[in-house]
C-alpha cells in the first residue's frame, strides 16, 4: 500500500484508499462497497471533492476503492476492482469535463491542472456519460450514481454552449440511477445506508438533494416547463427562475421536469447545509493531504501542489454573481470552521517535513466570509431574489471582519509559520461595507499579501455590472485608494490584481471600449483576462442563451459571434502589438475611432489599480 508523505512524528495514520487491486488485497479486501471514478488524477485532499466524499463513507464504515482516470475507450479498467457490492459513485471531477477540456472559445485546451504533470486529454469530453456507459457495460445491474460539480449544474434540462442547444438532464443522457446534487456528504451516506438496507436504486426517492426518475409527478413536486418547451427562451427563463427559487433547503419544493409523457426527472430540495460542527469533521478526517504517489514520476498534479499549504475556513457564498458556478454548487448559506479546527489541521501542515513555514491561503468561495449574511439566513434559509450586495449591501446584512482576524492572528502565532497568505478571493465590497475595516485593512497588508492581493471588479460599466450582479465601478475604486494608503503607511510596495472579463451577457462592444479606456487611464493591463464561460446552471448561461435576464426579465445584449468576442477581448490587451489590428476593427465597429489616439498614446504602465 501507498502512503503519504511520513511527518516529523512518523505518523502512518493516513494510507491512500486502494487504487489496484493489489492494494484492496493488502487492505483484506474481497471487493469495495463502491468504486468511486473520478476525471481528476487522485489527490486525498480536501480541496477534491472526490476524496471528501470517499473520506466521508469511509468514516461510516464502507470500503471504497478510486477509479481515477480509467480509459474510457475499453471497459477493462472498470473491472479493476471486480463488481462493488453497492454501487459505482461517478463524478468527472473539480470542474465540468467541457470547462475543462475547451477554452471559451471552444478551442482544446493544452493543459489540465488536475491530471498529472498537468497534461491534457486524460478524460474524455461529457465524462459523467462516458464513465457510466462503461460502468454500465461491465456490470449493467450495479447501481450507478452521479455527483460532484458537473452532475450538479446538468441535473435538469440546461443550454450546452458546445452544442450550442438544450440537453436533457445528464441523469437520463448517463443513463445513471441516482443523481446527487450540491455538496453530497450527507446525501451519499443516506443512499449508501438506503442500498445497504437492500432498496433498489429506482426506489430511493425520498433523501434531499437526490435527482431520480418517476413515472408520475409527485404530488408535492412543482412542475417545471416540460423539456420540449426549454427551446421557447421565456419557458427556459421561467425554468431557471424556479430553481432558483427552491435552491434553499429551508423553503424549497420538490422540482418536476416532464420529458415525453410519462417520464420526469425529479429534484427534491437540496440539503440543508453542514453544521460547523459537520464541516469541522469532514476537514480533519484522515487525508492524506497530496496527490498519489504514483504521480510523482508524471510531475505531480498542478492542482493538488497549489493547495497542499492552503486551508479551506468555510463553505458557500452569498455573493451572488451571475457567472458563478461554486455559489450555485455550495449554495448561499456560509458556514465556517471553528477556529479551532483550523488550528489543528495547521499545526498538522508544520509537522510536514515539507513545509518551509508558508501557509498559502485561508479562504474559499470567498475570503472574507465566514457566516450566514443576516439573522433570516441564520434560520437556515434565504431570500428567494434579493441579492445580499446587489446593487448595494442589503440593510440586514450582517458585516463582522473580526472572526477571520481572530483566526489569522492566530495562525500566525503557531511554532514554524512564518506567513500566512490570503488567495481566494476577497469580497473588497463586504469589507467596504464594515465601518471597523481599517483593522482587518490594515493586518492584511502587513501580513497576509504577498506582493499580490486578488479582486475581481470584472468590469466598469454600469450595465455590465448590473447583469454580473456586482456593486459598481466606485465601490472598488475607493477600496483600491484605500489599499494603497494603507500600504503606503507601512511602506510596502504591494499590489492589487484585479480580473476583468470580457463579452459577458450585457457587454456591448462599446462597453468593452469603456473598459479599455478605463485600463489605459489608470494605467494597468491585465496580463491575464477571462473570456466570458455560459457555465450550465449559472444565471448567466441564462441570458447568454436566451437574451433574458431571468431575475428582471429585461433584453440583454449578448456577444454570441467568435468575432465580436475576439474583439472585446482584444480591448482588454489594446498594448499588445499583435492586437493592434483587432482593436482598431473594434473601435470602428463600435463608432469609437476617436478611442484610438488615448489607447495607442506611449505611456509607461504601472502594475496595479
Amino acid at each position: 500500500m501507498l502512503k503519504n508523505a511520513v511527518d516529523e512524528t512518523g505518523d502512518r495514520s493516513c494510507e491512500f484508499l486502494p487504487v489496484t487491486a493489489r492494494d484492496m488485497a493488502e487492505r483484506g479486501w474481497e471487493r469495495a462497497d463502491f468504486v468511486l471514478v473520478t476525471g481528476d488524477a487522485y489527490a486525498d485532499h480536501p480541496s477534491f471533492g472526490a476524496a471528501v466524499i470517499a473520506r466521508v463513507l469511509e468514516a461510516g464504515g464502507y470500503k471504497v476503492a478510486v477509479l481515477a482516470q480509467p480509459a474510457w475507450t475499453g471497459p477493462d479498467d472498470f473491472r479493476r476492482f471486480g463488481k462493488p457490492r453497492l454501487g459505482f459513485l461517478i463524478t468527472s471531477g473539480c470542474v465540468d469535463s467541457m470547462v475543462n477540456g475547451y477554452t471559451a472559445m471552444k478551442r482544446r485546451r493544452r493543459r489540465d491542472v488536475y491530471s498529472p504533470g498537468g497534461a491534457a486529454g486524460c478524460r474524455p469530453d461529457r465524462a459523467l456519460i462516458a464513465y457510466t456507459n462503461r460502468a454500465k457495460e461491465v456490470y449493467g445491474d450495479v447501481p450507478v450514481i452521479l455527483g460532484g460539480l458537473e452532475a450538479g449544474l446538468r441535473r435538469l434540462g440546461h443550454y450546452d454552449y458546445w452544442d450550442d442547444r438544450v440537453r436533457r438532464s445528464v441523469l437520463l443522457d448517463a443513463k445513471a440511477d441516482l443523481l446527487i446534487y450540491g455538496m453530497g456528504e450527507r446525501a451519499v451516506l443516506a443512499v449508501a445506508a438506503a442500498l445497504n438496507d437492500g432498496f433498489a436504486a429506482r426506489d430511493i426517492t425520498w433523501i434531499p438533494g437526490l435527482v431520480f426518475r418517476s413515472r408520475a409527478r409527485p404530488a408535492d413536486a412543482i412542475a417545471l416547463p416540460d423539456f420540449d418547451r426549454l427551446r421557447d427562451k421565456r419557458a427556459y427563463t421561467e425554468s431557471f427562475r424556479l430553481q432558483y427559487e427552491h435552491a434553499e433547503s429551508a423553503s424549497a419544493q420538490s422540482l418536476a421536469e416532464r420529458y415525453g409523457e410519462t417520464l420526469y426527472v425529479v429534484q427534491n430540495p437540496p440539503q440543508p447545509p453542514l453544521t460547523q460542527t459537520e464541516l469541522d469533521r469532514v476537514y480533519e478526517l484522515p487525508y492524506a493531504g497530496e496527490a498519489h504517489p504514483a504521480y510523482a514520476a508524471s510531475g505531480g498534479v498542478p492542482a493538488a501542489e497549489e493547495v497542499r499549504f492552503s486551508l479551506t475556513a468555510a463553505r458557500g457564498c452569498f455573493g451572488g454573481c451571475s457567472f458563478c458556478a461554486l455559489t450555485v454548487h455550495q449554495g448561499r448559506l456560509v458556514t465556517g470552521r471553528s477556529e479551532d479546527s483550523l488550528l489543528r489541521e495547521a499545526q498538522k501542515l508544520t509537522r510536514r517535513s515539507d513545509f518551509k513555514g508558508y501557509i498559502h491561503d485561508v479562504g474559499g468561495p470567498t475570503a472574507n466570509f465566514r457566516h450566514r449574511a443576516c439573522r433570516l439566513q441564520e434560520t437556515g434559509a434565504a431570500c428567494e431574489r434579493r441579492a445580499c450586495l446587489f446593487p448595494t449591501p442589503c440593510p440586514r446584512l450582517k458585516v463582522d471582519h473580526g472572526e477571520y482576524l481572530a483566526i489569522l492572528r492566530a495562525l500566525r502565532k503557531l511554532p514554524g509559520v512564518k506567513k500566512v497568505f490570503i488567495r481566494s478571493g476577497l469580497r473588497y465590497d463586504y469589507l467596504m461595507a464594515d465601518p471597523k475595516r481599517g483593522e482587518f485593512l490594515r493586518e492584511l497588508c502587513e501580513f497576509h499579501v504577498s506582493g499580490m492581493l486578488k479582486v475581481a471588479p470584472e468590469h466598469i460599466s454600469p450595465r455590465v455590472l448590473a447583469r454580473m450582479r456586482k456593486p459598481a465601478a466606485a465601490v472598488y475604486e475607493r477600496f483600491a485608494a484605500e489599499y494603497a494608503a494603507v500600504n503606503k503607511t507601512l511602506s510596502k510596495e504591494q499590489y492589487l490584481l484585479p480580473y476583468f472579463i470580457s463579452a459577458h451577457p450585457g457587454s456591448s462592444l462599446s462597453d468593452a471600449v469603456d473598459l479599455a479606456l478605463y485600463l489605459k487611464k489608470s494605467g494597468f493591463v491585465p496580463d491575464q483576462a477571462q473570456d466570458f464561460y455560459p457555465t450550465p446552471g449559472t444565471p448567466a448561461a441564462c441570458m447568454y442563451y436566451t437574451g433574458l435576464d431571468p431575475f428582471t426579465g429585461e433584453a440583454v445584449y449578448v456577444a454570441k459571434s467568435p468575432e465580436e468576442r475576439r474583439l472585446q477581448r482584444a480591448l482588454l490587451h489594446f498594448d499588445k502589438p499583435e492586437n493592434r489590428a483587432l482593436v482598431r476593427a473594434a473601435l470602428a465597429k463600435a463608432g469609437r475611432t476617436e478611442a484610438a489616439a488615448l489607447l495607442f498614446e506611449r505611456r509607461r504602465q504601472i502594475p496595479c489599480l
